[in-house]
């Protein structure tokens, strides 16, 4: 009986023992940084082209009246990543609305995309694959989120918005950049 004791009191400690090494995250792999900086970069990419290629004199194109206009689409994504990006440096992002009556013009739209998502990828380069399991404040929730998660969250509303605009192409008659062929 002490035998049987002695034996489950030490399966026991070997048990709690390995308990803490298991409840942790386990580390993200030396690629995984690269990978999301890839896939945002290619995300980004489409917009910031899609900002710099579509008419400049259809920028204020709606669908129908309830919806944002093209210009207003893309700020809402730029706005929407520079507030990510804040919450990954760990700020409180900014409240500042991306406006059309501020940027008036396709370079000035363009623009502001590019920066934001330029932004972002540094951030991302930064964080390294080591740093993508720190948890921040999600910056639309009451709650935390790692970094892996707020910018692969980030890529899906990022490629949400460019099939958005698809629509806003095909509506004017226009084939999207990425549909077109390549010579």
């Amino acid at each position: 009986m002490k035998r049987v004791f002695l034996g489950v009191l030490l399966v026991g400690i070997i048990v709690l023992t390995a308990l803490p090494a298991c409840a942790q995250e386990p580390a993200a792999s030396p690629g995984a940084a690269k990978e999301l900086l890839a896939a945002w970069n290619r995300e980004g990419g489409k917009l910031v082209t899609m900002a710099e290629d579509f008419p400049e004199d259809k920028y204020d194109f709606k669908p129908t009246p309830e919806v944002r206009s093209f210009g207003e689409h893309l700020l809402h994504v730029a706005e929407f990543i520079h507030r990510v990006n804040a919450a990954a440096r760990g700020e409180t992002p900014a409240q500042e609305e991306l406006t059309r009556e501020k940027y008036k013009s396709r370079a000035e739209v363009a623009a502001v995309v590019k920066q934001a998502f330029a932004d972002g990828a540094a951030l991302i380069e930064q964080t390294g694959a080591e740093g993508l399991a720190k948890e921040v404040k999600h910056p639309f929730a009451n709650r935390k989120v790692t970094l892996q998660g707020l910018w692969t969250g980030a890529l899906v509303a990022a490629g949400e918005h460019y099939g958005s605009l698809v629509v806003y192409y095909r509506l004017s008659g226009i084939v999207p950049p990425a549909s077109r062929r390549q010579n």
